[in-house]
């Protein structure tokens, strides 16, 4: 494979907010990841039944900001509690598929490496973990809503 198409797959990477990609071209392969092996994102193919992406298939429309400026801070959470974030722009689903009952709830014990929550980007539905042991305090994002990279979406009191 050329380098420049390894290049241009990079930044498309970079770019997007993507997790992973991986292109095929007859018997060669690439794949670039933005998380080392076991990291806190996880790709899985949209699976039958499950959810349709939250957006039609070619370029995605553009939007526009906000008119009434800053958006006000958000409450600073406990600091005992630890946050998870969004490593990714997408659609935050708080279940594997419509209807199924959600991976977590506010008052459940949670472990290190159990799945919080998907988040969809560019077709790809990518598990999100905890990154550390606790009970949820909070969900802080809106199911099948957007959501930014670095977006709170779990407050998680210590065990």
């Amino acid at each position: 494979m050329d380098l420049r198409k390894i290049k241009t797959l990079i930044d498309l990477v970079e770019e997007s907010g993507i997790a992973e990609l991986e292109v095929k071209e007859g018997e060669e392969s690439v794949r670039i990841s933005r998380y080392p092996t076991g990291g806190m994102a996880h790709q899985v193919l949209l699976p039958p039944g499950g959810y349709a992406p939250a957006y039609p298939s070619g370029p995605a429309p553009a939007v526009a900001a906000p008119a009434t400026g800053a958006p006000a801070p958000a409450a600073a959470p406990p600091s005992n509690q630890h946050i998870v974030k969004s490593p990714m722009v997408g659609t935050f689903y708080r279940s594997p598929s419509p209807g199924a009952k959600s991976f977590v709830e506010v008052g459940q014990t949670v472990k290190a490496g159990q799945v919080l929550c998907i988040i969809e980007a560019m077709k790809m539905l990518n598990q999100i973990e905890a990154d550390k042991n606790g009970v949820i305090a909070a969900v802080l994002a809106e199911n099948e809503k957007p959501v930014e990279f670095d977006q709170p979406l779990f407050a998680i009191d210590p065990a």
